[in-house]
């Protein structure tokens, strides 16, 4: 097994500043030694997942010092290639901060061309927890009493307001860093960790697919390790050239522009009763049904937050809901939605809201707010962590500038990033792809996805010199697999089993839900292409689930 030349350097000066025997035991035998154990894993698999079975790995707090600190373990899943194996395909669904493990099965069952040849290889990374068991992972908890009360609107720019919002990252990052494992849960360790995985799978290549986040991990692994980097796909990507944070500072800018451009359009075309037949009025109506919850117990802040990352057919679902319910109520008209929607609104309602679509009311829509006294410390010990943070001003003038622009969450955005009250300091840098690794790399976006930016995944594929498949009119997050689209798989498919790379192309965009044709809206990509008039029949309801899943990890 292979470490970073700095883990190597700073491994080595440990070993000679303790003083011991330059015959001593490499520090680092422990873990490249140990043998899997595969067995039963402790999660349920979904109905029609590929079988897989699940190991625990154990790894060093810190790969710079291995022989320093308590041992971390992260847990691994394989659905086994099913025809003649050429190596392993690890997955991560992104976040950061999202568990991989279930995500095996899931995915080899709806590529089994890809799954002949590979092990699909799911990981829960550092920081996360175990899929299927009780510990959840790095948790940072957030004392009540540093938290807010009474409900929040950004769009309230009095000082009083400005303070309670900076309340909830300022009080989340002092939670987080407490915690000792903070400056250990970054992308530099996990991208070690998953070398050590590709070690004891017995493999030269590691093969990755990753979504989101994802993209920047695997980009990264590739920068650390290009000798051992595989295929490589990168779907709905960050700029992995730039700045993490850059791409979460963009989330005002791309969701307005599906809202606007994608998403009211939509609701105009299948809601035309309801909310009114043009994009003016169905944005007339939102903000008339906005300040109804207001007045009903939902803060404005958690209405608009339900329309922001709006990245799967599920989420598009769920806002609808909520505001075809808000303007029966408000109108005393009738929330039946079109028979095309109404059965899969009605089973996205009682998944998120425990009730069916019929039954939802205000009440119902605030006691789902998110709760802020226990937050996901992966998250932003790695966001935050992996490079320099800019500061908390910073962010208030960056809500500033974008809250006049950007509504639906320009307002809020920059008053609510923990990363403006980080203080600690990145301890690892994250280098560049070469292009010894960039040659085995492939990116994937969507056009208008609201949770990484198609203007993110273009500048770093155009930086790394990497073909980008782009896919025209798509409003959502989560391509390969995932979209029901053949063009995207297609492509895709053939880099993994043929290993012919495409070149820098544009597919067409898929119908969006309870529609059979696309509706074209210009945007970043230039296409001719004609759209796909279908999607992909089947497994639909597994891609729908998975995408979603996906989704809401990195929201």
């Amino acid at each position: 097994m292979r470490i970073s030349r700095t883990g190597l350097a700073a491994a080595t000066a440990a070993l000679f500043a303790a003083s011991v025997p330059a015959a001593a035991a490499d520090p680092l035998t422990p873990y490249t030694a140990q043998q899997l154990q595969w067995g039963d894993c402790p999660f349920k698999p979904a109905t029609g997942d590929a079988p897989v079975q699940c190991a625990v790995v154990t790894v060093p707090r810190d790969w710079a010092n291995p022989a320093a600190g308590t041992d971390l373990q992260v847990s691994i899943s394989r659905a086994a290639a099913t025809g003649e194996r050429q190596g392993a395909l690890l997955l991560n669904p992104g976040g950061p901060g999202g568990q991989g493990t279930p995500l095996a099965g899931s995915l080899a069952a709806l590529e089994p061309s890809v799954h002949q040849l590979y092990d699909f290889v799911g990981m829960d990374p550092r920081g996360t927890g175990h899929a299927g068991t009780a510990d959840q992972g790095f948790q940072c908890q957030v004392p009540v009493s540093r938290l807010p009360q009474g409900p929040l609107d950004a769009r309230d720019r009095s000082a009083a307001s400005v303070a309670a919002h900076q309340q909830v990252p300022r009080a989340t990052a002092e939670a987080c860093q407490s915690d000792a494992l903070a400056p250990y849960v970054t992308t530099w360790q996990t991208a070690h960790d998953m070398d050590l995985v590709r070690s004891l799978l017995g493999d030269e290549k590691l093969n990755y697919l990753g979504y989101s986040y994802g993209t920047w991990l695997g980009a990264k692994y590739a920068s650390l390790f290009p000798e051992h980097t595989g295929k490589t796909v990168l779907d709905s990507s960050v700029n992995f050239e730039g700045r993490l944070q850059a791409d979460f500072e963009a989330f005002p800018v791309i969701d307005q522009r599906q809202f606007d451009d994608v998403y009211v359009p939509w609701l105009a075309r299948n809601f035309a009763a309801q909310l009114g037949g043009t994009a003016a009025e169905v944005q007339a109506k939102w903000e008339r049904v906005r300040a109804y919850y207001g007045t009903h117990g939902v803060s404005p802040d958690t209405f608009d937050g339900i329309f922001v990352g709006n990245g799967s057919e599920i989420q598009w679902l769920l806002g609808a809901l909520v505001f075809l319910q808000g303007a029966a109520a408000l109108d005393g008209t009738s929330a039946t939605p079109p028979p095309a929607l109404a059965e899969s609104m009605d089973a996205a309602s009682r998944k998120a809201f425990g009730v069916p679509a019929a039954s939802l009311t205000p009440e119902r829509v605030a006691a789902a707010a998110p709760d802020y006294t226990q937050r996901p410390g992966t998250r932003f010990a790695v966001a935050c962590g992996d490079q320099p943070t800019r500061s908390a001003s910073w962010y208030e003038r960056l809500s500033d500038r974008q809250g006049p622009q950007y509504p639906l969450f320009g307002w809020a955005y920059g008053l609510g990033e923990t990363c403006g009250f980080w203080s600690d300091k990145p301890q690892h840098e994250l280098p560049s792809l070469p292009a010894s690794a960039a040659a085995n790399i492939l990116v994937v976006q969507g056009e208008f996805d609201p949770q990484t930016g198609y203007e993110q995944a273009s500048a770093a594929a155009r930086s790394a010199g990497v073909p980008l498949v782009s896919v025209d009119d798509s409003p959502f997050h989560g391509q390969y697999a995932l979209a029901g689209n053949p063009c995207v798989d297609g492509l895709v498919n053939v880099f993994l089993t043929k290993n012919s790379r495409p070149h820098s192309t544009t597919c067409p965009g898929v119908p969006l839900i309870g529609e059979d044709q696309v509706y074209p809206v210009a945007g970043p990509v230039r296409s001719t292409a004609p759209s796909v008039q279908t999607r992909l029949s089947s497994d639909s309801a597994s891609r729908t689930r998975v995408r979603d899943e996906v989704s809401a990890m990195n929201r």
